[in-house]
């Protein structure tokens, strides 16, 4: 049986759908990748888009058509209400979930200047930046991780916050970074996978995936473990 997975044409998604695929080897998958709403038009306010459907609304149109099997989202993206018709068939486990601030190499968060500008659009961010240096600018920032670092060493910004688990996924463990205080957000490093309600061969497959059905060890039964390591 051929699965069909749809997901954000993205680096890190992309990676993200390497990860499902190794994750569930004896099945074959076919891929599709397409631009969200969020990711063509960057002049969008991540703040004033939070947790909306700005990420997923074109997956899920074309779930929903049956243009493909199911799609493969960061779960912290998704809204707050599934579409009706769909339903999350999966959350994985996931990797790391801290938030880390990222500096130009040989950089300290100590030898950065007074009223440094940082690059984040999540206001939840700013207050776990604010704890270490209350002096920071904060300066919204869009666009791929890659273009974010560009900016980053281009000397736009002084530092920039980014998710752990991109930074693990996409194997930029060289950079220089130190991990932010406090809880993060809500699912941060964990995908999740959504079929159309009522898919009963989605469900079944993706099970052995689920987090949510994990024992009380948090291990996942029938997974294969996904081979990501940590920070170095």
């Amino acid at each position: 049986m051929k699965i069909v997975v749809a997901a954000r044409a993205s680096n890190l998604s992309r990676v993200q759908v390497d990860e499902l695929v190794e994750a569930l080897p004896n099945v074959l998958f076919e891929k599709k990748f397409l631009q969200s709403r969020g990711d063509r038009d960057l002049s969008l306010c991540l703040k004033a888009h939070d947790k909306t459907d700005l990420f997923t609304d074109e997956l899920d149109a074309l779930l929903l058509s049956g243009g493909c099997d199911v799609t493969l989202h960061s779960a912290k993206d998704l809204p707050e209400k599934i579409p009706e018709g769909l339903e999350i068939v999966a959350i994985t486990e996931g990797i790391d979930s801290s938030d880390v601030l990222v500096m130009q190499y040989g950089a300290t968060l100590e030898g950065l200047p007074s009223g440094a500008r940082v690059a984040t659009s999540s206001k939840h961010r700013e207050e776990a930046v604010s704890t270490l240096r209350k002096d920071f600018v904060f300066r919204p920032i869009r666009g791929t991780i890659e273009h974010r670092l560009d900016q980053l060493y281009q000397g736009d910004f002084d530092a920039l916050v980014m998710a752990e688990a991109a930074i693990i996924r996409l194997k930029l463990l060289h950079l220089n970074r130190i991990t932010l205080p406090g809880e993060t957000a809500p699912l941060q490093g964990k995908l999740a996978i959504l079929a159309r309600e009522g898919d009963q061969k989605m469900r079944a497959l993706f099970k052995p995936l689920d987090w949510r059905m994990c024992d009380e060890t948090n291990t996942l039964s029938g997974a294969r473990p996904l081979e990501l390591s940590g920070k170095s």
